[in-house]
């Protein structure tokens, strides 16, 4: 059995690496984005911020994901704590499999890249496109009202070269 100073010191440790892996990406990502500034080819730079994107989008899902297993896997971790991390779990995969859904019904539309992150408030859709058509926004909402069922006020479609 654990003590409560102990749980309170493993959890401000995994609030701490966090924290680190948040600076790493910062960090990383800065010198990621001096490097492209040195390139000239837009399609470079729009493929790093895609790869980049979803490379920061994993590491933090891993380490939430890490965080709730920890909590679930404890014996000292109250029944209440327990719910809520196997219910924050839940919608964390269930927001990951819906814009994984979205972004290839997206990319089935012919463009080459695209990145939806989706919230309980809002849902995002980067797309790598210089602009787009009225149509092509048209078709994008219609995808996101259909398999989110999100109103357009809550819906921001972002073109990204």
């Amino acid at each position: 059995m654990l003590s409560k100073k102990k749980k309170i010191f493993i959890l401000c440790g995994m609030i701490a690496l966090l924290i680190v892996t948040g600076v790493l990406n910062i960090v990383l990502n800065g010198s990621t984005i001096k490097a492209n500034a040195n390139v000239d080819n837009n399609t470079t730079s729009s493929a790093s911020f895609f790869d980049t994107y979803r490379a920061d989008r994993l590491a933090t899902r891993e380490q939430t994901i890490l965080y709730l297993d920890a909590i679930i896997a404890n014996s000292d971790s109250s029944s209440q704590a327990v719910e809520d991390a196997k219910q924050s779990k839940l919608e964390l995969t269930k927001n990951m499999e819906l814009e994984l859904v979205i972004e290839g019904l997206i990319k089935a539309l012919g463009f080459d890249d695209v990145v939806v992150t989706n919230s309980t408030e809002s849902l995002n859709v980067i797309v790598k496109a210089a602009e787009l058509t009225e149509d092509q926004v048209t078709k994008i909402s219609e995808i996101i009202y259909t398999e989110a069922n999100k109103k357009p006020i809550d819906v921001r479609i972002i073109p990204v070269e």
